[in-house]
């Protein structure tokens, strides 16, 4: 990887700011970078080569601080979310047991032998996206709290199931290096909350700002990056370690001053490289090859939509669980380590971020809808 081709990459990565400019589409800053790394990449012109080994570690360094945000967003803290956990538990149930069925009837259907995978994906949520677009729209009341605190535990359980259902052959092993990543994690949150309970972290947050030393952001990202040699030195994704890193520091609360920083690093540079390097690495044109695939993908992004309108029954309004649907955390983790475990068929890759885009462009059309709505769903809930 040279100057010119890192230049390249960041100029791809405004793509994704520019197609997300008008709010009211709710569309995700990564689409523009997905598709602009697509376009330049194996799909397009083949200028980017996501083998690269420098490009490959930059993007995993980039996959980590991905998977370190979305777990730091994940409202830990939040009294009211912790006060709906019970509810949100029960809809998170009741979508993961029809996605266990439909995700092994969609393997089945389509010969793939990933019914696990396909159950995990389906079952997902992602904090990253819904949580932003619940702010955007000022929703508020007890549906909303509900929602929230669904998609957290969804977010948290396929994240770390993930990793065991992708391949289960050699899900002993990954059950052992994902304990020891969440061991490492725990002691992260011990040290954290008696440096926040012992006034060091204060002290040192003092110190920082003072002398423009960034003190808070090293320290996380030297524990995000050990977390990440634990999990490599284990087998275990780097998805494990960094979302385990975020929610050790979710649960003794961000500093401010970190989330801004740490904004900085991975909204500005390593995010946008390595949703590039992701569409760069995807080949779409092996849907010319296999056109199943394409029914595949539609089938994941419906059926993930359908299951998560299961909760309707207990009285879940429609559009919060076609919102609660959006999901690109756990098929971006499943395309990342099934293509690096080789475990993944020819195109699959390209049919789940497929899936995920439908179930993004289903909860943008609720999203809207619910905008709409939202002074007499606040009035009603308040």
């Amino acid at each position: 990887m040279t100057f010119s081709t890192l230049a390249l990459v960041v100029v791809l990565g405004l793509c994704g700011p520019l197609l997300a400019l008008r709010t009211a589409w709710h569309v995700p800053v990564i689409l523009g970078e997905l598709i602009a790394g697509i376009i330049f990449g194996a799909t397009g012109f083949g200028v980017l080569h996501s083998a690269d080994p420098l490009f490959t570690f930059l993007a995993d360094m980039g996959f980590a601080v991905v998977m370190f945000v979305a777990g730091s967003r994940v409202p830990v803290l939040d009294p009211q979310v912790r006060s709906a956990l019970g509810v949100g538990a029960v809809r998170a149930v009741l979508v993961g047991l029809p996605a266990a069925a439909v995700g092994f009837g969609i393997a089945h259907w389509f010969d793939t032998g990933h019914g696990a995978m396909y159950a995990v994906l389906l079952a997902s949520s992602s904090a990253a996206l819904v949580i932003p677009i619940i702010d955007s729209l000022g929703l508020s009341g007890a549906p909303v709290l509900a929602l929230t605190a669904q998609v957290a535990i969804a977010d948290t359980v396929c994240v770390v199931a993930l990793p065991l259902a992708i391949d289960p052959g050699n899900a002993g092993r990954a059950a052992l290096g994902a304990a020891a990543v969440a061991g490492c994690a725990v002691v992260s949150f011990l040290l954290l909350r008696w440096s926040e309970k012992s006034g060091a972290r204060r002290r040192v947050h003092r110190i920082s700002e003072e002398r423009k030393l960034a003190l808070e952001l090293r320290v996380s990202l030297a524990a995000l990056f050990a977390l990440c040699a634990v999990a490599t030195q284990t087998r275990v994704s780097i998805m494990l370690a960094g979302f385990a890193a975020g929610l050790a520091v979710a649960a003794v609360g961000e500093p401010r001053r970190v989330a801004r920083q740490l904004f900085a690093i991975s909204d500005g540079f390593l995010a946008p490289l390595f949703f590039v390097w992701l569409g760069a690495r995807l080949n779409l044109r092996d849907f010319g090859e296999h056109p199943h695939l394409i029914a595949l993908g539609i089938a994941l992004g419906i059926g993930a939509v359908l299951v998560h309108l299961v909760p309707r029954l207990i009285g879940q309004p429609v559009g919060y669980g076609a919102l609660a649907a959006a999901q690109i955390g756990v098929p971006v983790a499943a395309v990342t380590v099934g293509t690096a475990l080789d475990v993944l068929v020819k195109g699959e890759a390209a049919a789940l971020m497929l899936g995920a885009l439908c179930t993004i462009a289903i909860a943008a059309v609720a999203a809207n809808r619910l905008a709409a709505k939202a002074p007499t769903n606040t009035a009603q809930t308040a």
